[in-house]
Formats: structure tokens, sequence, C-alpha cells
């Protein structure tokens, strides 16, 4: 320790094997990140404006828009900024928080979409008892114990992540403060917050998809036993998009933990597919293409449009 100084910032050397190519991608991400926002806002405007989507689909799907931009503004902001040229430094602080966002944010979406199944299953198979079982107390416990359970799991990766020294190198090979890439710069042991990280990140998107699968072979079940065409194709778009939705945000992380060495560029890659480009889908997949949400933002336009035209 006498031989080395104490880390107090981080290099982010970004995207590997992607010099020369800053300019092109600073354009590319920040058309991605405003979509983002744009898309996840006129859902979160649709859905305060009008009462028929207050109602506990569109209540986690509210909760799911907004945790989509944080998910996406945990890293792109940083990202865009030293994309534009400038410097690539970051705090220890905010290597912390960044980290502490990114899993935050990111346990909690996998939860939200596992509750959204739920929700889904108990749409179709008890449709009687919908709004008993789905009550605002319920659906508020459901969230909050979410956001909880995500706040506790980021925690526990941040504190084992950031309680090691660092008095070494401090260059992240990566576009962002995320686990792999930190802990490799700690100047001692690292390897019970590699196998917790692992495990913890490993052993909660496989209990939440597991769930997933079991609640839409349910609801599989229960369509197939409809009689009518008409209702069998209502109860399939209503779970389509939410699948779509869940196969986006599930791929990449398969993708990676099936891959015993990915390489630095894909796993990049695929990590900005799920922070920017998933995130972005998400209000096209849920809610743009809705009749209901679509007559609702009409009706905001039409009632901005008519005030500035009075005045």
């Amino acid at each position: 320790m006498r031989n080395h100084t104490i880390v107090t910032e981080f290099i982010l050397l970004g995207i590997p094997e992607t010099e020369g190519l800053e300019t092109i991608l600073f354009f590319l991400f920040f058309s991605l990140y405003v979509c983002t926002l744009l898309g996840n806002v006129l859902i979160l405007i649709a859905i305060v404006s009008s009462s028929r989507l207050h109602t506990p689909m569109y209540f986690f799907l509210g909760n799911l828009s907004m945790f989509d931009m944080g998910f996406s503004s945990a890293t792109a902001p940083k990202m865009l900024f030293y994309l534009s040229g400038h410097s690539h430094s970051i705090s220890f602080q905010g290597c912390a928080a960044q980290l502490f966002f990114c899993h935050f944010l990111g346990c909690t979406e996998c939860l939200l979409y596992t509750v959204m199944a739920y929700d889904r299953l108990v749409a179709i198979c008890h449709p009687l008892r919908y709004t008993v079982i789905m009550s605002h107390r319920v659906c508020s416990i459901l969230a909050t114990g979410s956001w909880m359970c995500g706040c506790v799991h980021a925690i526990i990766l941040t504190s084992l992540t950031f309680q090691l020294s660092y008095c070494g190198s401090n260059e992240v090979d990566y576009y962002c403060c995320d686990i792999p890439a930190v802990l490799p710069l700690a100047c001692e042991d690292a390897s019970l917050a590699q196998k917790v990280s692992f495990t913890n990140v490993g052993l909660l998107s496989l209990i939440c998809f597991l769930f997933i699968i079991v609640s839409y072979t349910r609801i599989g079940i229960s369509i197939s036993k409809i009689r009518s065409s008409e209702g069998r194709q209502k109860a399939f778009s209503t779970c389509s998009a939410h699948i779509t939705a869940i196969l986006c945000a599930y791929g990449p992380i398969i993708i990676i933990y099936l891959q015993s060495n990915p390489s630095a560029l894909l796993g990049a890659l695929i990590q900005i597919l799920n922070n920017l480009v998933t995130p972005m889908l998400n209000p096209l997949i849920y809610s743009l293409r809705n009749k209901d949400v679509k007559s609702a933002l009409k009706n905001v336009f039409h009632k901005r449009g008519f005030t500035l035209g009075s005045k």
C-alpha cells in the first residue's frame, strides 16, 4: 500500500474496439436516449391523465416507464459526455453511485416484469376475482416490495465492490462502472465479491424468469380453453406485448451467462442493448400501439392545443 496511490477517480476507457467511432456512436446513442425518454414520458402522461388507465396493469407499466428512464440515465449521460470529446474521468463516489443505480434499477425492473406476469395471470385465469386480488393495496405492496428488494440487492453488491482497496491502476476497460470491470482493479482479494455478484445477479434473474415461464404456461393453458376465437385473440394480444418485452430484457442476460468467456466488445454491445434499446422499445411494445393509450394521448394534446388556441 505504501508503494501505490489510493484511487480517488476512475478513467472510463469506453466501448472496447471502437476507437475512431466516437462521433458516430455519440449521435447513435444520443438518438436512442432521447427516444427512450420521450417514449416513456408519453406513457406516463397518458397513464396519469386518463382515468381509464388507472388499472393495475397500467400502474405497473407506469412504474416500469420510470425505471426505464432511470436505467438509461444511470450510464447514458456520462457515456455521451466522453463520446463528445470531454473527460473520461469519474470520481470514486460517482463510480459507486453509477454501479448502485444500475443494479438497483435493473433488479427492480426484473421484479416488475415478474409482477406484471402475475397481474396478467390473475386477469386471464381469474377474471371475476381480478379487482379483489389485484386491489390498490396489493399493487402498492408488490411495487414497493420490488423497489425495496432492488435497493437491498444493489446495496449488497455496491458495498462488496467498494469496501475493497483500490490503489493501483484506475483505468476501467469499459464504458461504465460495472462489477466485472471494476473488481480487477482492486488491490486485495476480490473473489468473494465476484462470487456473490455472479450468484446474486444470476440467481435473481433465473428465479424471476422461471416464475414468468410458469405464469405464462398457465396463461397459455387458460387461453386454449377459451371457446371463442375472438376471446382467444384478445387474451393473446394482451400477453404478447409482455412476452416480447421480457425476451428483449432477458435475452441479453441469457446470452452473456451462456458464454463461458464472452468478448469485451460483445459484452459491451449487449449491455448497451439492455440499457438503451430495450427501454426505448418498451413504450412501443406495451402502449403506444394500444388504442386506450393512443386515445389518452390524443385527448391530452387536443386539450393542450385548444388551450393554446383560446389564448
